[in-house]
């Protein structure tokens, strides 16, 4: 733009800069600054926040010069697509830790760095003395106010002065190197809060993996075995049928034979029922309690309020504390009657068996209670046993649970 038509010499002709296009240039110009701020801060502040990202992951695979066993990604897994990746990261304390990093690194630790690398690097220009004075023959060498051209005086101040200096750096760098590793170590190295939440996201793969294949054999076992006696159960009935009252002993085993495979039949379905219930599947925790009530031999009294269905590692392990928990009351504590409460409170699911039994149950007496306690850990829950000898027992689970 010329001189002519620049703002500042417009502006000293009032009248002419107002019949311009100048102010409204200035307003467009004024109006646009916020916006390009606006786009600045959306666009490129999280672009430089999440720069340490790519550099911590380098300098984690760096690390392996000082730590050969490496260093884990603190990072957690984003959720799909770009936007999920964006917002888990900057709400990620490692993010922030890599870019604190990234600063020193890019800063501090190159400039020192380079200062103690340029130190050893002048100790082994050094270190060649003699071999200057010799190729320079009659080459002078002033270092200071002493003057060296012989090349015995070179030898001399090599091997005597120069050569401890420079051990005494590299020992130096090696402190520097240490020190650099254990600082860039503690930054992206992940911490005890990621290293637990890791933990955690492993004990659920873990557990997810466990009922999966719980399923599986549940599945196995009603579409396979439990399939497969029935039909067997049928043909020796059929059998037993067709031999009729003259079969005389033959007829008798086939007989015996048909009540035995229906007994194994039953065995298979409690077992079946005992692992995972379709009932519990498909209506969920209290409709399987109120089936397991039907078909306990001691009067049970329910009261189960949830707000919603836990999910399924949850509503599983619930389950079978409760049916073990009834299972012990009916087996071995001689009980006459069995209260089952079960309520949602402070996102944990409570569970309470009550019995009128002997009582005097143990959990550290490695009895099935240990592994009640132990099924209950798994889900980051807890299991308490009150069981005086005379009874009454109760048996209380508390899962972490986020049903509503």
């Amino acid at each position: 733009m010329s001189r002519k038509a620049s703002l500042w010499p417009t502006m000293a002709r009032p009248v002419r800069f107002l019949r311009s296009g100048w102010p409204w240039r200035c307003m467009a110009y004024l109006v646009s600054t916020p916006l390009v701020a606006v786009a600045g801060w959306v666009f490129v502040v999280p672009t430089f926040v999440l720069v340490g990202v790519p550099v911590g992951r380098w300098e984690r695979w760096r690390l392996r010069l000082m730590h050969p066993a490496g260093v884990a990604d603190p990072h957690g897994p984003p959720g799909p697509g770009p936007r999920a990746w964006l917002r888990t990261r900057l709400r990620e304390g490692a993010t922030w830790r890599e870019l604190g990093y990234a600063v020193c690194l890019l800063t501090v630790l190159a400039v020192v760095d380079l200062i103690g690398l340029g130190v050893l690097a002048v100790c082994l220009v050094l270190l060649t003395l003699p071999l200057f004075v010799v190729i320079g023959n009659d080459a002078h060498i002033r270092l200071g106010e002493h003057l060296i051209d012989t090349f015995g005086e070179a030898v001399l101040f090599s091997l005597g002065a120069v050569l401890p200096l420079t051990v005494l750096v590299g020992y130096g760098l090696c402190v520097l190197a240490g020190a650099q590793a254990e600082f860039a170590r503690w930054l992206l190295a992940p911490t005890e809060v990621e290293q637990v939440r890791d933990l955690t996201r492993s004990r659920d793969r873990l557990v997810a993996a466990f009922e999966a294949e719980r399923r599986r054999i549940e599945r196995d076992l009603h579409d396979g075995a439990q399939q497969q006696l029935a039909l067997l159960s049928i043909s020796l009935g059929l059998a037993a049928h067709e031999l009729g009252p003259a079969a005389g002993r033959a007829g008798e085993l086939v007989a015996e034979a048909h009540r035995q495979a229906r007994r194994a039949q039953a065995g298979i379905r409690e077992i079946v029922r005992g692992i995972h219930p379709q009932l519990l599947t498909d209506h969920g925790l209290a409709a399987a309690v109120e089936e397991l009530a039907e078909r306990c031999a001691v009067p049970m009294e329910l009261d189960i309020r949830l707000p919603a269905r836990p999910p399924s590692a949850v509503e599983s392990t619930a389950y079978f504390v409760v049916s073990e928990a009834v299972s012990n009351a009916v087996r071995h504590a001689a009980a006459e009657r069995i209260t089952v409460r079960g309520e949602h409170r402070a996102g944990r699911l409570v569970l309470t068996v009550v019995d009128d039994g002997v009582g005097g149950a143990d959990v550290s007496a490695g009895t099935g209670l240990q592994g009640l306690a132990d099924r209950a850990a798994v889900l980051d829950g807890r299991l308490v046993v009150v069981s005086p000898v005379g009874g009454p027992t109760t048996v209380r689970v508390e899962l972490p649970c986020h049903c509503g």
